[in-house]
């Protein structure tokens, strides 16, 4: 994280997905804060454990969607045939005691759009 402070960086996005534990998680949301630079996750809980900001698909939908598919080519259809699909509901949740922590303000339009609001 210093390094890309020291070229620059401003904000910083973290993607979720299997490859970090909870633990390396936790440690990028605390060299984060240290470091006072701005992140968006890709998980809401990051955003609940201190992170400034999550935005995601949701998981829910995403999973019911896959067994859709499942079920669809288990009827037999090809799975050559099924139509590519893309999430459709996604969740914003913006953390403001970490917004506070930063000096940031957060517009109160950008509030309004959002899912979820920890204070």
């Amino acid at each position: 994280m210093r390094e890309a402070i020291a070229a620059g960086a401003q904000a910083a996005v973290v993607r979720g997905g299997p490859f970090f534990s909870a633990t390396q998680r936790r440690f990028i949301i605390d060299k984060a804060a240290e470091f006072r630079l701005p992140v968006i996750y890709e998980r809401r809980d990051d955003a609940a454990r201190g992170g400034l900001v999550s935005y995601f698909a949701d998981h829910i939908q995403l999973y019911r969607a896959a067994a859709r598919y499942v079920a669809r080519i288990l009827r037999g259809e090809r799975a050559a045939d099924l139509p590519v699909q893309q999430p459709s509901k996604f969740e914003f949740v913006i953390n403001l005691k970490t917004a506070k922590a930063l000096g940031l303000d957060i517009p109160a339009s950008l509030l309004a759009r959002a899912d979820e609001v920890i204070e």
